[in-house]
């Protein structure tokens, strides 16, 4: 590694790329991983530009290492586009699995050159956010052309090799041209077209080779063989075929011709067997397919070369985060283990969305033009970068063929500033709104050479889309600033034909700071105030409560205020501070005119600093919420007293969530101070104070870890207690509570309704009572131990149902959609997982109260008529105050919750004034709006007590209004459910992106991804 780092040759010394700062490990000069000890082996890899470079690899690196490597040479961000390929020992081409070790996979590898090339073609390429990605496309474009592997029309070509001339030696010069192409070889026939290519140069004068990229990159995505790696094979009839994969689905050829598509959306499974490469569709009337269609190919491993593409194809584009590994078969194997590792298309331009980009140089090998890295589509001078034809969305997800023009043109919708793109796929509607077709160069607009026409998408509309799930990928622009475009400039959010221009805009909003990390100050000002609202709710109203009993014991009171009182008053200081700091900012006093007070993170440090004086105190809330919960045990007066508070308005989430927030307050100081710090560049005055209090916040937050941990759990286990009927003894030392929520169980009546409750060594399954408090009656409970599951969708004929195979029962059950099952499966196996680590099954996990004369299955089927379920449901408005819990939430919008969507949860709590409307007024109401616990309440000021009202999340859509809904304000997000609409306005863009992101966090389950926790709860 040594003679790595220090040879002058690395791309980072020789092009002068700054060194790494630390803000994340993603930036260009980030240092090389870490690998593992053992002896260094030299292994030899061709770039996209014809060069070789050896990297020194410990023998038992993973080919993640040797892959990282590659990318830290070449500074390259976007690196998970790109992939390592070589040609195995059976003179195979295959990709290198970043998973197992290198070596194990290169047999050979002093006599084996792996190639970094493209491995996914993304549907557009203003989706690749820096000029070095952009170039290196171009680089496989131009190798793909040269050997005959990217087949098009002469004209195409002729056009495509004009750009990479044109950036190869700048504008056209007879002479200079016509050499050029006698000792280059672009194309396999090129002679026939020379004179075409040469007519195509001369039009590109003035042309520099980023735009030369973009305008190559332009015509290749058009093309139906762009990104296309052939597969060989013969259908039932022996007729020879090649298969293919692109971001749509599956593809395939008969020669260079496609004949069918099968999208994502269709597809239910893809496996092989044997040579036979099986590819499984979802049940479709108005399809004239068979179910399963079979496909020959040369050999197994043919198969599952082209299998393991698929697989890696489709959570690259599919999916919102790398998928987690298999848990670990009990029985046996069944299937692959093998998985997609990298980052997912969308974590790629979330973090790029977070992140502020760095322009680094780099060096073009076969250009002879100077080239700066001022001169890229992300500088200010954008106009002249990007080429002047319209720039079209693409829908990504579901679309047979997005790739390809439909022969039609549409006028542009509205006129934009340069750029005014949608380019955020995780702020798009999930209904298809905004899937309208922008163009950014308004009126100034022209065609390209060869006429190519926009883009319009396939496929359904937005009600097709909303049943399906999907999320609609759009390209991804920049504006003048560098940063990605907000959905909120497109023509669903602004006056019908009128174009805001900068000078307008700054006038509109000449009162208030414009800078980012003014809204990020603002958002941490508008949090306090609701933490201080929640630690007065503990500190005042409680201990209020409290001494009015004189049953309350003295030792319980005085724990709590000795331990919550010093932070209660620390965060008055610290919240004046930061409401002085915040008015000096916006220039509501004469103080900004003797400094700079355009700053947060000084504020921060100073009282991060000093929070951490207070550590003694936070540890010891886990003994308050411990002596508190021992107190009502023992005491039925005290019991009453913590019940009584609850019901009062004050009190608007359990009493015991309380006492948690202070610990929870330190993970909102990390998230804000870890944005301050993508935010800020290294040599921004408040850069180092943000740096150094997001280092002191780290070090506090990971030394309460343990205890905050706990005492969620805890928490969690005393809420579920109030919520069950028919079971003692819930809180046992060691149990964990992982997942609730309702699934369909199969019994003699069929499907009916129960709410599931999953813990670390059993499963409880239970029905809504009729009682007065709308209690959860136990019905049953599994033990996890020597427990097995099995999908049984095509044994019992019910959609995303599974078998739960216990020791001494069996229980069929089915989810609501498929990735609810995906969820509960994924869960009960690592339950499982976690139970078997016990020396034996526990007989009696839970005892339940008042016993049953009865067995359980028998006494359950009393209430399992559908009559007495729907006649015990009634609307959350009118329910009690533990009709509001999110137990009940979940059974009545049909999904569920982890105790990892909670630690989530806990992370995107917000708060802030919206203005409100709803779907059939014409006013907007404004209010001070918190989010918390998956819901919303409403206070009319920060000022306020208690909520006017809430309105739970879990099965709500958020999305941005359509044209059609005639909203044309900015920064509007669209919260629905079945009949219930309500539109909510933010005050500026950073508002608007934080409440979609923390509002998505709470969302139906159907639009929520896999969860990845932040800590390790299993």
């Amino acid at each position: 590694m040594s003679e790595l780092t220090e040879r002058p040759s690395t791309a980072g010394q020789r092009l002068g790329a700054p060194e790494s700062f630390g803000v994340s490990t993603l930036e260009p000069g980030m240092r090389p991983p870490v690998q593992p000890p053992g002896r260094q082996v030299s292994i030899r890899v061709q770039m996209l530009d014809d060069t070789q470079e050896v990297f020194q690899i410990s023998q038992r690196a993973p080919g993640k290492v040797l892959f990282d490597l590659v990318c830290v040479h070449l500074n390259l961000t976007e690196g998970d586009y790109f992939g390592l390929e070589y040609t195995d020992h059976r003179k195979m081409t295959v990709w290198l699995d970043l998973l197992k070790p290198a070596l194990k996979q290169i047999r050979r590898p002093k006599n084996t050159i792996l190639r970094f090339v493209v491995k996914f073609f993304p549907p557009d390429h203003t989706q690749l956010m820096e000029e070095l990605t952009r170039y290196l496309f171009a680089l496989q474009i131009k190798r793909d052309l040269a050997c005959g592997r990217l087949i098009c029309n002469d004209t195409s070509a002729a056009l495509m090799v004009s750009h990479i001339i044109q950036s190869e030696i700048g504008d056209f010069d007879e002479t200079q041209s016509w050499q050029h192409l006698l000792h280059n070889k672009y194309l396999p026939d090129q002679d026939a077209i020379r004179d075409k290519v040469i007519d195509c140069h001369r039009q590109h004068v003035g042309q520099t080779p980023a735009e030369s990229d973009y305008q190559l990159l332009e015509i290749a995505r058009r093309l139906e063989m762009y990104g296309v790696r052939l597969y060989p094979a013969k259908d039932r009839e022996g007729t020879k075929l090649s298969l293919t994969v692109a971001h749509t689905g599956v593809l395939v050829f008969q020669g260079y011709t496609k004949i069918n598509a099968f999208n994502w959306s269709k597809i239910r499974k893809l496996s092989f067997k044997r040579k036979r490469f099986l590819i499984k569709l979802r049940a479709d009337p108005s399809n004239s397919h068979h179910d399963t269609l079979e496909f020959a190919m040369a050999s197994r491993d043919c198969c599952k070369v082209f299998w393991k593409i698929c697989v890696e194809y489709h959570a690259f584009f599919r999916l919102f985060e790398e998928p987690k590994p298999k848990p670990k078969p009990i029985l046996f194997t069944r299937g692959s283990s093998f998985r997609f590792s990298g980052r997912t298309q969308k974590q790629i331009i979330d973090h790029l969305k977070d992140s502020e980009l760095k322009k680094v140089p780099f060096e073009r090998k076969h250009s002879k033009v100077l080239s700066s890295s001022s001169m890229s589509p992300h500088s200010s001078s954008f106009r002249s970068q990007v080429p002047k034809e319209s720039t079209t969305s693409v829908l990504l997800a579901d679309q047979p063929d997005s790739a390809n023009t439909n022969g039609t043109e549409e006028p542009p919708t509205n006129g934009f500033p340069d750029g005014a793109l949608n380019s955020d796929p995780s702020r798009q509607n999930h209904n298809g709104a905004g899937q309208h077709l922008l163009n950014p160069d308004g009126s100034d607009s022209k065609e390209s050479p060869q006429e190519s026409p926009r883009l319009v998408p396939n496929g359904g509309g937005p009600g097709e889309d909303q049943e399906r799930g999907v999320t609609s990928m759009t390209d991804v622009c920049q504006i003048p600033g560098g940063q990605p475009l907000s959905p909120l400039t497109s023509p669903l959010l602004i006056e019908a034909g009128y174009v805001r221009h900068d000078d307008e805009e700054e006038a509109r909003r000449k009162k208030f700071p414009t800078d980012k990390a003014y809204f990020m100050a603002k958002e941490l000002l508008t949090t306090e105030r609701t933490f201080l609202k929640d630690l007065q709710v503990i500190t005042e109203f409680f201990q209020k409560a409290a001494g009015k009993d004189e049953a309350f014991p003295d030792t319980v009171k005085n724990l709590i205020s000795s331990h919550y009182d010093p932070v209660y008053r620390f965060h008055q200081g610290f919240l004046k501070e930061t409401e002085q700091r915040l008015a000096q900012w916006e220039g509501r006093s004469n103080a900004h005119i003797k400094g700079d007070y355009q700053r947060i993170g000084d504020v921060l440090l100073k009282n991060i600093q000093g929070l951490r004086q207070l550590t003694v105190h936070l540890q010891k809330h886990s003994e308050c919420l411990v002596e508190l919960e021992r107190a009502c045990r023992s005491s039925r007066k005290v019991e009453a007293v913590c019940r009584d508070f609850e019901q009062q308005r004050v009190c608007y989430l359990p009493l015991y969530i309380f006492l948690l927030r202070p610990l929870h307050r330190l993970l909102h100081y990390k998230l804000i101070l870890e944005r301050l710090c993508k935010h800020y560049p290294p040599t921004h005055d408040d850069f180092r104070d943000s740096r150094a209090a997001l280092a002191e916040i780290s070090e506090t937050a990971l030394q309460l870890q343990g205890i905050m941990m706990k005492m969620e759990n805890f928490q969690k286990l005393l809420e579920l207690r109030k919520d069950l009927t028919g079971v003692e003894n819930l809180i046992t030392p060691g149990r964990e509570f992982i997942r609730l929520g309702c699934l369909s169980k199969l019994s003699g009546k069929g499907l009916q309704q129960r709410m599931f409750f999953l813990f670390s060594d059993c499963l409880m399954y239970t029905s809504r009572g009729t009682t007065p408090s709308n209690q959860f009656k136990v019905h049953g409970q599994l033990p996890l131990y020597g427990m097995t599951i099995r999908e049984s969708e095509e044994e019992w004929g019910v959609p995303h149902s599974f078998t739960l195979f216990g020791l001494r029962q069996s229980v069929v059950v089915a989810a609501s959609c498929a990735a609810e099952m995906e969820r509960w499966v994924e869960d009960i196996r690592m339950a499982i997982d976690l139970a078997e680590q016990s020396s034996s099954p526990n007989a009696e996990l839970l005892s339940t109260s008042p016993p049953d004369t009865k067995p359980l299955e028998d006494a359950g089927a009393e209430l399992e008529s559908e009559e007495e379920l729907c006649g015990s449901r009634s609307s959350l408005e009118r329910q009690s105050h533990r009709g509001n819990t999110t137990v009940h939430v979940c059974w009545h919008r049909n999904t569920s919750v982890s105790m990892v969507d909670f630690s989530v949860a806990v992370e995107n709590q917000l708060s802030g004034n919206l203005l409100r409307k709803f779907k059939n007024s014409n006013g907007w109401q404004k209010l001070w709006v918190v989010f918390t616990n998956f819901s919303l309440f409403f206070y009319k000021s920060h000022q306020d007590e208690y909520p006017l009202a809430s309105l739970p999340l879990l099965g709500y859509s958020v999305t941005v209004p359509a044209e059609s809904e005639n909203i044309h304000k900015d920064y509007v997000f669209k919260l629905h459910f079945k009949s219930h609409v309500y539109y909510f306005r933010s005050e500026s863009e950073y508002a608007f992106e934080r409440w979609m992101e923390v509002i998505r966090s709470a969302t139906c389950s159907a639009s929520r991804p896999l969860l990845s926790s932040r800590k390790d709860l299993y």
